[in-house]
């Protein structure tokens, strides 16, 4: 089959703002997408650019007594750190403050004006004399015109829907000094839609999903109202040709910055290849002007319209909007301060269907689904796996028996299936999929018990460990567009230098193994409180961005939490030394019934027999076989303790709060079953 080509686009951000959480919805969604797409063979460029134009620029500026192209190269500089840190890979990222991106708009808009779509009407408009500036919809509250909903912004109605003039506006107040405004003529430019009208009610149902269509279709039921593309000086932005003070609204250009990039990225004849598709990723709020203006534009200029518009709904936090004063409006660059920009990237993919439903954060569901699936799941079988051959093994992969191979086959076989859900956008699947092919991986291997054949039968043990690790080995590629940092640390594990969508299909036996390197870690809750916090208290949370950089020196590691539980009584070094601590193998976990709490543990402990423990870290276990084959520290010298589910034979040590984060403090590899641990 021959590759496709393919442009992608994200919405611009806007220079004004700090990245936040809900933005990188759509910024990591179309990564994944776009990595998949180039794993699969695929030309694939990916561009995007600071949207960088209108009042709320030139206001900023002249606050921080600043230009506004020092406010903007300011906010690149941050948003490009932001999305870099959160391995987001852009092909280009450029600004629609660009020399390209002024001559295609102006090459647009003459196109436009020449078919006779662009017209002049004289129309009333509100006026801030205290601001001495016509004020564009998003400086201007009021009353809803259609429903009466009170402090409504001057374009639409965040209640009803309903769209209208700002000096339609009851009772309006300009939002940068609370003045009333008045209501002055003033002329400016329409792009007129209708004589499209039949192009884009037939463009629309083909480029869109139904639902989708289905919204904007209800608008084609009467002649479409023209489109107001001029704004007043002073403004910050490029100035339309032959119309002294005045200038080309910001929704004009912008989209204009996607073609710019591509061709600032030398690509600009992609845009119109036949052979080439085109799509966007958007939010559900920019709609009309994705679905509807844009099309228009391109087409009345000769330039290909989209293949495809994906559009994705919000991000709700604890199932409601975010919110500054919850701590739940958190920017990218406070996130990535407290947790690894990894946890995201996967519980985002967990949780995106391909719909333009809402999506959840559930901040408990986070830290239990990246605890228990993405580390206890499936980095555990690499983790147990990894070690063990390297400490036990000499490193080296064997060859794998039948039972291992029918293994390794499942996960191979599944890769189609999951290449499907990754094109149709459906992530929450493919990361289904390559979680039950971990739970197959961790089945296995605990039914062949490798830290017991071990002592027994090395050649069994290493053929144990080959079929679980190239299962692991499968799945690490298909996480590679989720997970593209992790995916790396992993193909340096199987001394691979390239991974594409294919190599899955290959096998790795008797060959040396790299070195183990950490790929990923547990979440403390405690880090999720300190963002939170952190979040409460930080300005830039207000949308704005901030005067200086809030880079982060560690780039993503986990915070030092700022509260603890405070020390118990002082000891002496001598009741120190009265603790016995020693390594035991763990043999069988199970569940204690009625018990929402207790795990029943029996450990090998070498020429010490064997010990029961009852121990209370049930909720850090989800699936107790998890801990089957591990060497933990216990205390071997605590009184036995009779409970009512039985004798409890000493305590193990545990690190972390069990049902949120830590384990059982684990020695894998390095003693064994009575050794002292000191």
């Amino acid at each position: 089959m021959q590759n496709r080509k393919i442009v992608v686009t994200s919405a611009l951000p806007y220079a004004n703002g700090d990245i936040h959480i809900g933005h990188l919805v759509e910024y990591i969604q179309t990564d994944f997408w776009v990595r998949f797409q180039k794993m699969r063979g695929n030309e694939c460029v990916y561009v995007c650019a600071d949207d960088t134009h209108g009042t709320p620029i030139m206001i900023r500026a002249r606050k921080e007594g600043i230009t506004p192209e020092e406010l903007i190269a300011r906010s690149r500089e941050q948003h490009v750190k932001d999305f870099t840190d959160f391995q987001i890979k852009f092909d280009n990222y450029y600004t629609t403050n660009s020399p390209e991106n002024k001559e295609l708009s102006e090459q647009i808009y003459k196109a436009a004006e020449e078919k006779g779509y662009i017209t002049r009407k004289t129309t009333p408009q509100l006026y801030c004399e205290k601001c001495k500036m016509f004020l564009p919809d998003r400086f201007v509250k009021g009353i809803c015109p259609k429903c009466g909903a009170p402090d409504q912004y001057g374009d639409s109605c965040d209640k009803c829907g309903a769209t209208y003039g700002a000096e339609e506006l009851g009772s309006p107040k300009c939002t940068t000094c609370n003045e009333k405004p008045v209501v002055k003529d003033s002329e400016h430019l329409y792009y007129e839609l209708e004589p499209q009208h039949e192009y884009l009610e037939k463009w629309i149902p083909d480029h869109t999903t139904s639902d989708v269509s289905n919204k904007l279709l209800e608008w084609f039921k009467e002649p479409l109202r023209g489109w107001c593309i001029s704004r007043d000086a002073p403004y910050f932005g490029f100035e339309i040709p032959g119309c002294k003070d005045k200038y080309f609204y910001v929704w004009v250009d912008a989209p204009i910055g996607y073609i710019a990039s591509l061709k600032n990225a030398g690509k600009f004849e992609m845009w119109n290849d036949p052979n080439v598709e085109l799509y966007h990723f958007i939010g559900k709020d920019i709609i009309r002007f994705h679905c509807l203006f844009w099309p228009g534009m391109l087409n009345a200029a000769g330039f290909k319209g989209p293949t495809k518009v994906f559009v994705h709904g919000f991000l709700t936090v604890n199932g409601e909007k975010m919110s500054k004063s919850k701590g739940t409006f958190v920017s990218a660059r406070t996130y990535l301060d407290n947790l690894p920009p990894e946890a995201l990237r996967y519980y985002y993919a967990a949780k995106l269907g391909g719909t333009t439903d809402d999506m959840g954060l559930n901040l408990s569901d986070f830290v239990q689904r990246v605890n228990s699936d993405l580390v206890g799941k499936i980095t555990n079988i690499a983790s147990r796996g990894g070690q063990m051959l390297q400490k036990k093994l000499g490193g080296m992969l064997g060859a794998m028996d039948d039972e291992g191979r029918a293994l390794v086959q499942k996960c191979i076989d599944a890769g189609e299936t999951i290449a499907k859900h990754y094109e149709d956008r459906k992530f929450n699947q493919a990361v289904v999929e390559i979680c039950r092919l971990a739970d197959a991986a961790n089945e296995y291997f605990d039914k062949r018990e490798p830290w017991k054949t071990i002592k027994v039968d090395e050649e069994a043990t290493r053929i144990t460990l080959t079929a679980a690790l190239n299962a692991f080995r499968i799945m690490a590629i298909y996480l590679k567009p989720i997970l593209p940092v992790y995916a790396d640390k992993a193909m340096k594990l199987f001394g691979e230098t390239q991974w594409d969508w294919a190599s899955a299909c290959a096998v790795r036996e008797n060959c040396a193994l790299g070195e183990y390197e950490y790929l990923a870690s547990r979440i403390d809750i405690k880090q999720v409180e300190a963002m939170v916090e952190a979040a409460k208290a930080k300005p830039g949370e207000t949308g704005e961005v901030s005067h200086e950089s809030r880079a982060s020196k560690n780039k993503g590691a986990p915070a030092q939490v700022a509260e603890c539980a405070p020390l118990k009584g002082e000891i002496q070094f001598a009741d120190f030394e009265k603790l016995d601590l020693r390594v035991g193998v763990v043999e069988s976990c199970e569940v204690v019934p009625k018990s929402s709490k207790l795990l029943k543990i029996v450990l090998d402990v070498g020429a010490l027999g064997k010990r029961t423990i009852f121990s209370g870290i049930r909720g850090a276990y989800p699936k107790p076989e998890m801990l089957v084959g591990k060497e933990v520290v216990f205390v071997a010298n605590l009184a036995p303790r009779k409970m009512s589910v039985g004798v409890s034979e000493g305590m193990i040590l545990f690190a972390g709060e069990p049902g949120v984060n830590g384990g059982a403090v684990t020695i894998d590899g390095v003693a064994g079953g009575g050794t002292q641990a000191t």
